[in-house]
């Protein structure tokens, strides 16, 4: 630009007589003469005749070279100057910071450590009176407190614990994941042909797949009931195979648990009336979504008693679900290989204003306790239901995978209210 904007050269090199388009653009070169020819028209210094280029005016003055020097000589200039400079890529805009420094009221030339406490040692030697101390922030908050939380899950079975032990139950051992066929199945008298027994139900293993510690005994009068009957029954009429009671799985349900707990109190020499409870994982193989899973919690009441009948487990279990806050509750029949009569359970849920199955229950079945040795007037009611159901409910959850998985986020269970049932 030293030689003058592109339009200022455009009207110098045009003669009075005029020059042809094509000459002029050998002269000055194809981009001068662009940018050249329309800024000297719109200038109105310039006129067109055919090919022709003719001067308007005798002469010019160069006022966008005027403008960068002014510009460079750090001279101030319009925005709107700016602009139109800008536009045409003739300035770029640049900025600079600076900064001023100066001594402050506080400045020293030995930085001094202020102390944060009076100490018996300032007051002793009286350096207190040359000390420099921090002011207190009255205002601050303290640092949050970093504890645990008890996951939705924990604090629903912690309740619902406090609620057995309130009706005398006690807990049954339900640290064994791994259970064989014979008490997950057999002993529940459920028949080895039973659909819950294939492998697209049951999670069997590969390793320690089998199991030979199995009371002899009790064992053949299972399979002797399940072939023949007996005790009132007339059994299942097949070819019962020990081979298949020995497989080994990941339990199905805690009703093994029972199982055991059954055996071992028959086997007292003086029966005693017990109550038990437990609430535990178990593991079935069912396709994942939102309302089910491969791995949950069952939660299960058993009580063993002389005289029992169907209208003492109504009354425990209108006790107990009451105690849960389900005070509208309704029975169906329904069928369990294990227990007869049998009871689905269900009660009224105000929000979803209908009434909804919690629960299954019912009484043990002859076949299943009289092989083990519990007396004849013995009797036992029991019911079940699952942990992940009335948890869902009670904190609103819609998938059982933000509940229970690798998906649980961690803000849900720091932030979800105290769990209170029945309240």
């Amino acid at each position: 630009m030293v030689n003058g904007s592109p339009e200022a050269l455009f009207f110098s090199a045009i003669p009075p007589e005029g020059i042809s388009r094509n000459t002029l653009k050998e002269k000055l070169g194809i981009e001068t003469f662009d940018i050249g020819s329309k800024a000297a028209a719109k200038n109105k210094w310039i006129a067109f005749d055919k090919d022709l280029v003719k001067r308007k005016v005798e002469s010019v003055e160069d006022e966008v070279k005027n403008l960068l020097t002014r510009i460079n000589n750090g001279e101030v200039v319009s925005d709107q100057v700016i602009n139109d400079l800008k536009r045409r890529k003739l300035i770029v805009k640049q900025t600079w910071k600076g900064y001023s420094l100066k001594r402050g009221p506080k400045y020293v030339s030995k930085r001094k450590k202020a102390a944060t406490d009076l100490t018996r040692e300032h007051i002793v030697s009286g350096d207190w009176k040359n000390q420099e101390f921090k002011e207190y922030n009255v205002n601050a908050e303290a640092p949050a407190i970093q504890v645990g939380y008890l996951h939705s899950l924990l604090e629903v079975r912690e309740e619902i614990q406090n609620i057995f032990l309130q009706m005398g139950f006690e807990e049954m051992p339900t640290n064994n994941f791994v259970e064989s066929s014979f008490w997950n199945f057999d002993a529940l008298f459920q028949p080895q042909q039973h659909p819950t027994r294939d492998s697209h139900d049951t999670f069997f293993l590969e390793t320690a797949d089998r199991t030979k510690d199995l009371p002899e005994d009790y064992l053949e009068k299972v399979k002797r009931v399940h072939e023949f009957g007996g005790y009132g029954s007339k059994g299942y009429g097949y070819d019962w195979k020990r081979d298949e009671a020995e497989k080994n799985l990941l339990r199905t349900h805690t009703t093994a648990v029972s199982t055991r707990m059954l055996y071992a109190l028959a086997q007292q020499e003086t029966f005693t009336p017990k109550r038990y409870y437990s609430i535990d994982r178990v593991f079935r193989n069912e396709a994942v979504d939102r309302t089910h899973l491969a791995e949950f919690h069952q939660i299960e009441g058993v009580i063993c008693d002389r005289g029992l009948t169907l209208g003492d487990l109504i009354g425990v279990l209108e006790d107990f679900f009451s105690r849960l806050g389900m005070s509208k509750l309704r029975f169906k029949p329904a069928y369990n290989p294990y227990t007869e009569p049998s009871m689905e359970i269900f009660s009224y849920h105000d929000g979803l204003q209908k009434w909804v199955e919690v629960g299954n229950s019912g009484m043990f079945r002859p076949e299943m306790l009289l092989p083990m040795g519990l007396p004849e007037d013995v009797n036992v009611i029991a019911w079940g239901l699952s942990l992940e159901r009335p948890t869902m409910i009670l904190y609103g959850i819609s998938n059982i995978r933000d509940l229970f998985g690798p998906k649980v986020d961690f803000n849900l269970i720091k932030n979800n209210p105290i769990c209170r049932l029945g309240i």
